[in-house]
């Protein structure tokens, strides 16, 4: 039995996420069309700028609404962590009985249910790794709609915005097949170690309290401060590495390919990030609490480090980035692309 009801978190997620913009069947049907077009659209252009190409059969991107976001979702949050959660019991030596785990599973299914269920309204596209199942590129079609109209900008030119930066992903992932695979390990062996014992969840409650402030504060990394030691720190910043890398990455090449693509791309990209600084009180904080506003400064700080690199040994040089986990950028060259030309091209 599962410690998390996963089928629990996918009901609980369906029930609380917002619904999308009102369209009829046609005008639904047209849109799903469009993002699948603009999808295959941004295969080539991308694959020529990063200079990276995949197999050309690899499938079609899949367009879902927000339920189905939800449960592919919980699919791979399954498979990454459920083996972590069974290490973290068999490192504790302590199982708990038949009734705890189905108690415990509804009531982590429905946390996760709920996180899944925010996160479903602001996802516009995700490359799934879908750990121990098949990797695919997900378009979420309402929330591409609805922030189109909500920036007021040009649907199809959004659209291929998108899909560039999501198509990216895609790039970065099958043309790198050990890139999967070392994600997955790391962020399992992540999870196993941040789980507190029963004597540092004591210390953690504790100083909930005064650490609320560090907790709320601009560009923290959220709840995981609470449970990390120095040691563990600096693995989540290993890992944050690597995502800032990968997102930056999508930025760059999508700001690349766009201006020959996209006439209305400076506009996009002016009122995208202006909405990304605007959010709302409420959205800000949980973000906060969350540390997915850590996730938009990966955006920021990856970008930089790729440019930086490219200025220095181009395109071709850069791409000694996907050889192995260990020409990865470590932390401090995230800041600094001089100290990681110097390593990874001595």
């Amino acid at each position: 039995m599962g410690y998390v009801d996963w089928e629990f978190a996918k009901t609980t997620g369906r029930t609380l996420v917002p619904a999308g913009p009102v369209v009829s069947p046609a005008e639904a049907r047209a849109e799903v069309e469009a993002i699948r077009s603009a999808a295959r659209a941004a295969r080539e252009p991308v694959a020529e700028t990063a200079r990276m190409h995949t197999p050309p059969d690899a499938p079609d991107a899949l367009v879902v609404d927000r339920a189905t976001w939800i449960a592919v979702n919980a699919d791979s949050m399954s498979a990454l962590l459920d083996p972590a959660v069974d290490a973290i019991v068999e490192k504790r030596g302590v199982v708990p009985g038949a009734a705890a785990q189905v108690v415990g599973g509804k009531v982590t299914g429905a946390e996760a249910g709920a996180l899944l269920a925010f996160m479903a309204s602001k996802v516009l596209g995700q490359y799934d790794i879908a750990p121990d199942g098949t990797p695919s590129l997900l378009l979420v079609a309402p929330n591409l709609m609805a922030t189109a109209r909500e920036l007021d900008v040009d649907p199809a030119d959004f659209r291929a915005w998108v899909c560039m930066h999501e198509e990216t992903h895609r790039v970065q992932f099958t043309a790198n097949p050990w890139l999967r695979e070392h994600l997955v390990a790391e962020a399992r062996h992540l999870a196993i170690d941040l789980a507190p014992d029963q004597e540092r969840l004591q210390e953690i409650a504790s100083r909930v309290t005064e650490r609320l402030p560090e907790l709320f504060s601009e560009g923290g990394t959220g709840l995981a401060e609470l449970f990390a030691t120095p040691e563990q720190r600096e693995q989540l910043a290993r890992l944050t590495a690597v995502m800032s890398l990968l997102e930056g990455h999508a930025d760059v090449v999508m700001d690349d390919v766009g201006p020959a693509h996209i006439p209305s791309v400076a506009e996009i990209r002016r009122k995208f990030t202006e909405r990304r600084k605007g959010a709302g009180a409420p959205d800000r904080l949980l973000r906060r609490l969350l540390g997915l506003e850590a996730k938009m400064r990966q955006y920021r700080d990856g970008a930089a480090f790729v440019r930086g690199v490219q200025a220095e040994v181009g395109v071709e040089g850069f791409n000694a980035v996907w050889t192995s986990p260990e020409t990865l950028p470590m932390p401090q060259e995230i800041a600094d692309p001089t100290a990681w030309v110097r390593r990874v091209h001595a």
